[in-house]
């Protein structure tokens, strides 16, 4: 199964590391420079609750999010 909650559907996300060498301008810096880009990947915070659904009590797949937002009962 997927890590996407079952409820909002978030998911998995790509992107990118960037790393970022030198004093920034703000700072007294003559700017910063980007360096190689590498991909990254962005994880939800996915957790496997027993929750009651409809009445029937199973285990559903949420982020916290959700969970913390009052979307779904907890047994």
């Amino acid at each position: 199964m997927a890590r996407r909650c079952e409820i909002c559907g978030k998911g998995t996300v790509a992107g990118n590391n960037v790393p970022r060498k030198g004093q920034p301008k703000k700072k007294g810096g003559v700017g910063q420079h980007i360096g190689v880009k590498s991909k990254r990947v962005f994880k939800p915070n996915i957790l496997k609750v027993k929750a009651n659904m409809n009445g029937t009590v199973r285990t559903v797949k949420i982020c916290a999010r959700c969970l913390k937002s009052g979307k779904v009962e907890k047994v």
